[in-house]
């Protein structure tokens, strides 16, 4: 698997993940994402400013996820307490192929972006979910996260985690 930025030429590959994981969310009546988010607009912002990212396999994206070192504005007003004051890493829209769901990938995405990190000398991941995303507290649970509390969004609240790495 080759972890790699995402490119223009890969988003013909990333909006049918994006989408099958919207279309998910809301056959088992999720709220975190929509018809409106994540969109294409979200993902091409994400790959011209060079923070969307792909998990490949032979020229087939398995996986892709914006890894953000500029902060989260929303992470500043947490209700709870982060464990550390520092730089982080965040990874918002991160979505698997369907075919791929079950396989370690989305835990490879998490290893590889925690060592990315490291390499630049920042010690803290943190990430948000929406309460009702089991498939992602499973993950941040098995990869070592601890909850820290709630972040508010325009589009309501969701449970923040974070990592020392």
């Amino acid at each position: 698997m080759v972890f790699r930025l995402a490119t223009l030429e890969d988003v013909p590959q990333i909006m049918p993940i994006m989408e099958a994981a919207v279309a998910r969310m809301l056959r088992e009546g999720k709220q975190q994402w929509d018809e409106t988010y994540p969109a294409l607009p979200h993902i091409m912002d994400d790959v011209v400013a060079r923070r969307g990212y792909v998990l490949e396999e032979c020229g087939k994206v398995m996986a892709y996820g914006a890894v953000i070192y500029t902060g989260e504005p929303a992470y500043d007003d947490l209700d709870g307490e982060w464990l550390s004051d520092g730089p982080y890493v965040v990874v918002h829209r991160l979505a698997v192929s369907q075919e791929s769901q079950g396989s370690g990938v989305a835990t490879r995405f998490f290893n590889v972006v925690e060592n990315m990190a490291v390499e630049k000398g920042i010690g803290s991941f943190r990430i948000d979910t929406n309460f009702d995303n089991f498939p992602m507290l499973h993950l941040m649970e098995k990869c070592g996260f601890e909850y820290c509390g709630e972040v508010k969004y325009k589009r309501g609240s969701r449970r923040a985690f974070e990592k020392l790495i």
